[in-house]
């Protein structure tokens, strides 16, 4: 090391003495040594690189390719700005980490699930004696089946729509149709269906089934008995499962 600083001296002594002063040779970006070992460049008293008028670097007699190429200038060897063309160019590149691995994309959502209908029609006979809306016996057995099977799906709404036949006034078959549907809907929010789920509607006698094939000629019992399709509640449990 001793030797090294006597020589560098030497060096800037002999600049010194042919008419150059040691600013000429420090030009813009200038080149500041870190490495604290042997450096083959000749260096001005505040560690950076001696240049030439033409930007060269002066080099010392301990330069070599290998000390070029191993001496520091900050993170890279000084021999990158004064002999790039002999320092290997990959000592002269910082090191760029790969990007990380674009995340996996996320798997498509499910499906909702779409809500299916179903329809039960049920016989006004069997739920309530003719001409009334108190439910029988029979009637509530239906309704319990009927709250079990909307029990074992994710419910959105049942419809209950009361039917009648033609017998009677309308608005006496239209509010007995209504009394018949809510006569329902309460028996079911009993059995724990939520009452919010449940809509009533009631048709009186405007949506007959059996069309034209009961004459209003045939004996009273016989018309009901040919009418009976007409009296009807038709229940839809609409839900997911």
């Amino acid at each position: 090391m001793i030797k090294s600083t006597r020589k560098q001296k030497f060096v800037l002594a002999a600049i010194a003495a042919i008419g150059f002063s040691a600013s000429a040779f420090a030009q813009t970006g200038d080149i500041v040594v870190t490495d604290k070992g042997v450096v083959p460049y000749a260096l001005s008293p505040n560690n950076t690189v001696v240049r030439s008028g033409s930007g060269l670097c002066w080099r010392t007699g301990y330069w070599s390719p290998a000390a070029a190429g191993t001496a520091l200038a900050g993170e890279f060897p000084v021999g990158c700005a004064c002999d790039a063309d002999i320092v290997p160019k990959e000592k002269c590149v910082k090191e760029v980490s790969a990007p990380p691995p674009a995340p996996a994309p996320a798997p498509a959502p499910a499906p909702a699930p779409v809500p299916t209908a179903e329809k039960v029609k049920l016989s006004a006979d069997t739920l309530f004696d003719f001409d009334k809306a108190v439910l029988k016996p029979e009637g509530r057995t239906k309704l319990d089946e009927l709250a079990a099977q909307a029990k074992g799906v994710k419910l959105e709404v049942i419809l209950a729509v009361g039917h009648t036949d033609r017998i009677g006034t309308d608005s006496y078959n239209q509010a007995l149709s209504e009394r018949r549907a809510a006569a329902v809907k309460t028996y079911l929010v009993s059995q724990g269906i939520e009452a919010n789920r449940i809509y009533t509607e009631g048709k009186g006698e405007r949506q007959p089934v059996t069309g034209t094939t009961c004459s209003d000629r045939l004996p009273r019992a016989k018309l009901i008995e040919c009418l009976q399709p007409d009296r009807r509640v038709e229940i839809e449990v609409i839900g997911t499962r």
